[in-house]
């Protein structure tokens, strides 16, 4: 590129020519559940008690002496591909300070950025054997977007809260105490991962390279025995398969995790692709850092809730549904809801039959729930 840019002491310039947002606000690209779920974390009865006294606690140098002294630190002498790609990551969303990264010897495919004073970005070896250079690219975008968020202090936390869950275990109220803002961390951790989904892609632009990204993340490295198509599909069959037995244990089986299920990130970063947000804020109109100190809270919440709220509507879940139908006045929900759950009413009705009242019956998947 002819319009090289001063970053860091070190000119920055990405290997192929991208759109550049300076001053862009993480607002632009931050899912709005993302910051529905970061305010009210904030408002949870003693987080902020907890918070200011983790942040004193929590061993932070010793993480950083861990990392430099067992990990490899990103350089232009080391992983030098990889280090371009950072650099270009901040100049196209004109982070100013260049966060450290470094390279950690684990099979798992996993990325992260951490770190309460300054954010680390840390990639695993199995992350760098699984994907190519434009996948890394959105990849390191990610990590970048996360960065520009803010996310490192409340991911370094939740990290630290529960490895302190499972010593304390044997305290029944101290753990549930832990626990509970465990729950609302991964909630938020969830949806931050949508945010910086959203983030990789303003870095790499190459909306096919994300998703290849997301559909090795699943299925491994056999890209040519894979279809983004198809791929896509079976997010849409996971949000509007079963029926309302369906819809609760997808709740209990997303609970305990600490990312969105690789379907539906994909599926929900296609749809912000086609958005007209997305466009606006490549064609340069969005917000800027220095209009963060005028954002309203309020604003915020209003903004989530409808986004909710179209969510809801526009769902094909079971579930979501019915709470639209109870939204609306529906009736006869009663017998919705017992044909809902036909799965634990009886096994054996015909197509289009009704369940018939009496206890649920005890033998089959629908009595015991089981996720596994």
């Amino acid at each position: 590129m002819s319009d090289g840019h001063e970053h860091s002491g070190q000119e920055q310039v990405p290997s192929r020519r991208r759109t550049r947002f300076p001053g862009i606000s993480s607002r632009a690209y931050e899912h709005p559940a993302d910051r529905s779920a970061l305010v009210a974390l904030r408002k949870l009865t003693g987080f902020d008690t907890v918070f200011k006294a983790l942040s004193g606690l929590l061993p932070e140098r010793s993480l950083r002496l861990l990392f430099l002294s067992d990990s490899v630190r990103v350089s232009d002498e080391q992983f030098a591909h990889l280090n371009d790609m950072l650099r270009d990551a901040c100049y196209i969303l004109d982070l100013e300070k260049v966060p450290p990264m470094y390279v950690n010897q684990d099979p798992v495919p996993n990325a992260m950025c951490i770190g309460l004073d300054e954010p680390i970005i840390v990639v695993t070896t199995g992350l760098l054997e699984l994907l190519d250079e434009e996948e890394m690219r959105a990849v390191v975008g990610h990590e970048v977007g996360h960065a520009l968020s803010g996310h490192s202090v409340y991911r370094t936390i939740l990290l630290f809260l529960t490895s302190l869950a499972v010593r304390v275990a044997w305290i029944p109220l101290g753990n549930l105490a832990i626990m509970a803002i465990v729950t609302a961390l991964r909630e938020w951790f969830r949806k931050s991962e949508l945010s910086a989904d959203r983030a990789g892609l303003l870095v790499g632009q190459d909306l096919q390279a994300s998703m290849r990204g997301l559909m090795k993340l699943a299925g491994g490295h056999h890209l040519h025995e894979m279809n983004v198509d198809a791929f896509l599909k079976q997010a849409e069959e996971y949000e509007a398969g079963g029926d309302l037995r369906d819809s609760v244990l997808k709740i209990l089986n997303v609970l305990p995790r600490s990312h969105p299920f690789t379907t539906v990130r994909a599926a929900e970063l296609k749809r912000w692709a086609e958005s007209r947000d997305f466009q606006r804020i490549m064609d340069g109109h969005y917000p800027r850092r220095s209009e963060d100190k005028d954002t309203s809270v309020t604003d915020s919440f209003r903004e989530s809730a409808s986004h909710y709220a179209g969510h809801v509507k526009s769902s094909k879940d079971p579930l979501m549904k019915l709470v639209t139908d109870i939204a609306g006045g529906a009736g006869d929900l009663g017998g919705r809801v017992r044909r809902g759950f036909g799965g634990f009413t009886g096994a054996g009705s015909g197509p289009g039959s009704t369940p018939k009242d009496g206890p649920a019956r005890e033998d089959g998947d629908g009595a015991s729930g089981s996720t596994a």
